[in-house]
């Protein structure tokens, strides 16, 4: 009997809508969490591996995943190590005895819920980010050398634990971390700091959210890049401040704009090394421009340096930071993306007016970074192992790029026309009349490629139908056969194109 109650999960008729706009893995949670609720699934039923159910289903094992991790997270399943996952004994809510009237009030409560948080009752879609498929943006590649050196490194940090590495310590990170990333910086960088500026946090988002812990104050107003960063925007709006979408052109923020649009803004946030997502530099002028724009009204400058490390063409362009006369300008980077997002190690240069209000929110936060992790990065860089990292991941992002745009004009050459990024991790491929890029990317999905809909990242500037293509985390060989897969998205079917 038992057995017979457990096959039910591999004979469920699931049905998926892969024309429809919401997620292939949200379809899927959603439909599990229902025949539990309605006992179709009994508690204690086992559910098909996440492999047989893809393989059913004709959908990336991914998805299934994220829908079993949904399912987890919001107790309607278990997991049991070398066994499998089963619906939970203890359901999170009843599932006998709901009349159409219970339903009614619960959803009454739901709606009641989600109109007293408005700011994180429509967010983001979590899952997103972890997804494998090209061309997904933010992904790393971390080859054989790095990964044994990583190893070693770890190793040999973890044979001399002592009593420090176990306790408490300063909330703005280890000494030796922030001497060390303080020393790349300034070489690197041409950041103008000193060690007790720097202040370790989990991320550039992270960074950001005490930013705003630190800003914020009645009525904040803020300048965004149009189109940005839609992370930051969130933030903000999750903060109370008011975001101003100031547009961006060939020459970055227009600051002009943004002095006409908020001038009593306290603080703006920017990209001009590599602008994200159209990955124009900020010109010269405007630097200046935003400089004294900032040493005059008082306001701060946020700088994201997200990837300044991968650079393909020319010499590394120096910071905003390294400019300010004024120390008027917050610096943001991150580990993560130079390393692997799985690290959460990043870095915040606060000029000397902020640092205690901001060590206050970094503690209040989250209390200190990991010091395991802080010991095993630092004895990576002072050992030289990142320095070189970053030289072979220079190389293989460049020809991964290459591969990348050769066969998006070969294969969509009369679809599309590509921007040759000379930094970052990701590219734009802009969409000729007749081409929807939201339409473009939900298509995508369905040929197992993630793409990035440009004109989603506009607030009020006329948006640009394109497409962001991630191509730092996809080796050479993978991605002509990924391209393949796009260009039947677009109705191209599996010809490829000629030159």
């Amino acid at each position: 009997m038992k057995e017979r109650r457990r096959s039910w999960g591999s004979l469920y008729a699931w049905q998926l809508n892969r024309r429809g706009e919401a997620p292939l893995f949200r379809q899927l949670y959603l439909q599990i969490r229902s025949a539990i609720l309605s006992q179709s699934l009994r508690p204690g039923a086992k559910l098909p591996s996440t492999r047989e159910l893809a393989s059913q289903l004709s959908v990336s094992r991914s998805a299934v995943v994220a829908a079993y991790e949904q399912l987890l997270a919001e107790g309607y399943a278990t997991g049991k190590i070398g066994s499998g996952s089963y619906v939970s004994i203890d359901l999170p809510e009843p599932v006998e005895g709901r009349s159409p009237a219970h339903a009614r009030r619960s959803a009454a409560r739901a709606r009641s819920a989600t109109a007293q948080t408005p700011v994180f009752s429509d967010f983001v879609d979590v899952t997103v980010q972890s997804d494998d498929r090209p061309f997904n943006l933010g992904r790393t590649l971390v080859d054989g050398r790095t990964t044994e050196l990583w190893r070693r490194t770890s190793a040999q940090v973890f044979r001399s634990l002592g009593p420090d590495h176990f306790g408490y310590s300063d909330p703005r990170g280890l000494p030796e971390l922030r001497k060390a990333v303080c020393d790349y910086l300034r070489a690197a960088r041409a950041v103008r700091c000193d060690p007790e500026q720097i202040v370790v946090t989990s991320g550039t988002q992270h960074a950001i959210d005490l930013v705003i812990r630190v800003l914020r104050q009645p009525d904040m107003q803020a300048w965004i890049e149009d189109p940005g960063y839609s992370l930051t925007r969130q933030a903000l709006i999750a903060a109370g401040a008011t975001a101003h979408p100031v547009p961006v052109d060939a020459q970055g923020i227009d600051v002009a704009a943004g002095i006409r649009t908020a001038p009593k803004a306290r603080a703006v946030f920017v990209t001009p090394s590599h602008q994200f997502p159209t990955g124009v530099v900020l010109a010269m002028a405007r630097r200046l421009e935003l400089l004294n724009w900032a040493r005059d009204t008082g306001a701060w400058i946020v700088e994201d340096d997200y990837a300044s490390e991968f650079r393909y063409a020319g010499r590394a362009l120096a910071s905003l930071q390294g400019l300010d006369e004024s120390e008027r300008v917050i610096y943001i980077g991150t580990l993560n993306k130079a390393l692997f997002p799985g690290l959460r190690l990043g870095y915040a240069v606060v000029p000397p007016a902020l640092l205690k209000a901001f060590t206050t929110a970094r503690y209040l936060v989250d209390r200190q970074p990991s010091s395991l992790a802080q010991a095993v990065v630092t004895d990576f860089i002072e050992q030289g192992h990142f320095a070189s990292h970053i030289r072979r991941m220079r190389r293989q992002y460049k020809d991964q790029r290459d591969v990348l745009v050769d066969s998006l004009r070969r294969r969509l050459g009369e679809e599309i026309t590509v921007d040759l990024p000379d930094q970052g991790m990701h590219l734009v491929a802009h969409l000729r009349a007749g081409h929807s890029d939201v339409g473009i990317a939900r298509a995508a999905r369905n040929h197992d490629v993630i793409v990035r809909a440009l004109s989603t990242a506009y607030v009020a500037a006329t948006p640009r139908s394109a497409l962001m293509l991630g191509f730092s985390g996809y080796p050479c060989h993978v991605i002509p056969s990924a391209v393949a897969r796009l260009a039947r998205a677009f109705g191209r079917g599996k010809t490829p194109r000629t030159s």
